[in-house]
């Protein structure tokens, strides 16, 4: 059982901490209502995998191939949405005073949708996650769970912890951080067109 542990360790950091569509997202989010109204968005993992690990579970080896870059077309069109909430953002003030009472739940259930057409996930999943359970729960069920609750049990906490180092940034000048913003709009921007491009391609090929 030890392994699945270890291998849910290692995973759930690398998922963490490697810049992506989902991290970037948690940064805008932060600078524009602060991270305590986005920590709620943290949990947005427990939300979006649910279906996706169940899925992969079920019918691993009879995912269409289209699948993928259907999703990622659908992704980029949400990365560029994302992109210009962002650019607004930066064209407007940050005061404590005007962030909106109701971004919480509002970010969680963004950061669940972002997840969620974020091809990474189903990636992830299908290749390295999913076979991963099916091969603990063929020794047990625990085995199989392991590695699971280790995932999520590190990554939500690291994610918090990421949105509470993001929130820092906010003691930063106004210009600062409406230039941070305008940049993690072109990031987004550049993201959303990517994949955009990958899954037109996909698609057509």
């Amino acid at each position: 059982m030890l392994i699945y542990i270890t291998q849910g360790i290692v995973l759930s950091m690398y998922a963490a901490v490697i810049p992506g569509p989902f991290q970037a997202f948690l940064l805008s989010e932060t600078l524009r209502a602060g991270w305590k109204k986005t920590l709620p968005a943290a949990l947005a993992p427990l939300i979006s995998d649910g279906p996706v690990l169940l899925a992969f579970l079920l019918v691993l080896s009879r995912m269409p191939s289209t699948f993928l870059d259907a999703l990622r077309l659908g992704g980029g069109l949400f990365l560029l949405f994302l992109a210009w909430g962002t650019y607004q953002s930066s064209r407007s003030a940050l005061s404590v005073g005007n962030i909106d009472q109701d971004a919480a739940p509002r970010s969680l259930l963004k950061a669940a949708l972002m997840n969620l057409l974020n091809p990474n996930v189903y990636i992830f999943w299908g290749t390295i996650g999913a076979p991963l359970v099916l091969e603990g729960l063929d020794i047990s069920f625990w085995h199989g769970m392991s590695f699971i609750l280790t995932f999520y049990g590190l990554l939500i906490p690291v994610l918090g912890g990421m949105i509470y180092l993001f929130g820092t940034l906010g003691k930063l000048s106004e210009r600062t951080q409406r230039t941070i913003l305008l940049v993690l709009a072109v990031l987004l921007l550049g993201m959303g067109t990517y994949q955009i491009w990958q899954g037109g391609m996909g698609l057509v090929g």
